[in-house]
């Protein structure tokens, strides 16, 4: 079994191949043969060039466009050896963490926010999985995410 897997990784794939072409046809600038190869990329003349676009309707805003992000955090959320409880009712879980203007704020299942410090955009990402939707309002999130 091993020496299959050792033959077929010697064995160059159609993207080595086509590059050792391309890079023989090269070897010489002065032919004329590499002469047409450079217009020919210089003009953007590609065979099998292909449109990679996603249409419209399948594209998702990048984070620079959104004016905020969101997530729950349905456990206690420990910082720095604390418990960190919303100021105003004591609720200690059931968070929602949003993220916007390079700010954490944390919003607790009584509709109390507080800005937290401790926490950056970079936790943000660390900890937010994969985008599940997009909202035009911040209330239509709210909804969505049960709050």
């Amino acid at each position: 079994m091993f020496d299959r897997i050792r033959r077929r990784a010697e064995e160059p794939n159609d993207a080595q191949r086509r590059f050792f072409e391309l890079s023989a046809r090269l070897q010489d600038p002065g032919s004329p043969e590499a002469g047409q190869v450079w217009a020919e990329l210089e003009r953007g003349e590609q065979a099998d060039a292909v449109d990679d676009s996603l249409s419209p309707e399948l594209r998702v805003p990048s984070r620079d466009q959104l004016g905020g992000m969101m997530m729950p955090w349905p456990q206690p959320l420990v910082l720095d050896e604390e418990m960190v409880a919303c100021s105003e009712c004591g609720a200690y879980r059931d968070w929602l963490v949003l993220s916007a203007r390079d700010q954490i704020w944390l919003r607790c299942r009584a509709g109390h926010q507080q800005l937290e410090t401790r926490l950056d955009t970079a936790w943000y990402n660390r900890n937010s999985g994969p985008w599940v939707s997009t909202h035009a309002t911040f209330e239509d999130c709210l909804r969505h995410l049960g709050h």
